[in-house]
């Protein structure tokens, strides 16, 4: 892939308005960690009684903005209610976020880490989830350099009822979506990646195979456009999450 160098964002003032939204939301702050002076922290609600447990991750690549723009506009309009117990992450790699780069300062993808962990984000992230229930539904949001449209991957291995639908049919309100037949390299159908995989035989893991070997059975990777204006892709990445989270929480209404 081509470096790219996208606008940075302020890992420090982001990190405060995430916490600020997130206490007055009812939600908790729990660091787990630090990289570069910037905190590595979760956002949590722990409702009692029966809930779907969903768990939200972003800024994992610096030169992808939009996601944890999108959950922090989540975390304000309210949405994340008590329907559900929450499991935020919402700002994985705050270097790169600094230097609006993909790799974090030691030059590793942390998007490929998550089988070896080398790099101390990634441990210190693996350590907080592994104190963690499973999640019912679990969703690592990015951004594409390269694509021209809404896209996401889907790995549901029990095959279970597919929110794929739903998020995309909500994130075309205002973002194209990419139906290309191939996408990154892998067969795609309606804007949907479905890869059949063996996480053994892959080498490096990205975030979203580690959650499927360790905390769910359901999980998805959704990718805006990165040439699309920055408030279109955060209101893409809202409106699909709530789709999901609609779905999601509604037999427990």
């Amino acid at each position: 892939m081509t470096a790219v160098k996208a606008a940075p964002l302020d890992p420090a003032a982001l990190a405060a308005k995430l916490k600020g939204a997130g206490e007055k939301a009812g939600f908790r702050y729990e660091a787990f960690g630090e990289a570069g002076g910037f905190p590595l922290f979760a956002l949590t609600k722990r409702v009692p009684g029966p809930r779907p447990r969903i768990y939200l991750s972003a800024g994992i690549h610096g030169d992808e903005p939009a996601p944890p723009l999108a959950l922090l506009s989540l975390i304000e309009s309210g949405q994340l209610d008590g329907r559900a117990v929450w499991f935020l992450c919402p700002m994985l790699n705050p270097v790169a976020l600094a230097r609006g780069v993909r790799e974090n300062e030691a030059g590793i993808d942390l998007n490929r880490d998550y089988r070896h962990l080398e790099a101390p984000e990634v441990r210190a992230h693996v350590a907080w989830l592994r104190h963690q229930p499973n999640f019912d539904l679990a969703i690592c949001v990015h951004e594409d350099w390269e694509s021209t449209g809404y896209y996401l991957y889907e790995l549901n291995p029990d095959s279970r009822p597919s929110l794929a639908p739903h998020m995309l049919k909500a994130a075309a309100k205002s973002c194209p979506i990419d139906m290309s037949p191939v996408i990154e390299g892998r067969e795609a159908r309606g804007g949907v990646i479905r890869p059949k995989l063996n996480p053994e035989e892959r080498e490096k893991w990205p975030e979203s195979i580690y959650l499927q070997v360790n905390h769910t059975r359901l999980s998805y990777t959704t990718e805006t456009p990165s040439s699309l204006p920055l408030d279109a892709r955060v209101t893409a990445h809202r409106s699909a999450l709530f789709a999901a989270i609609d779905q999601t929480v509604r037999p427990q209404a």
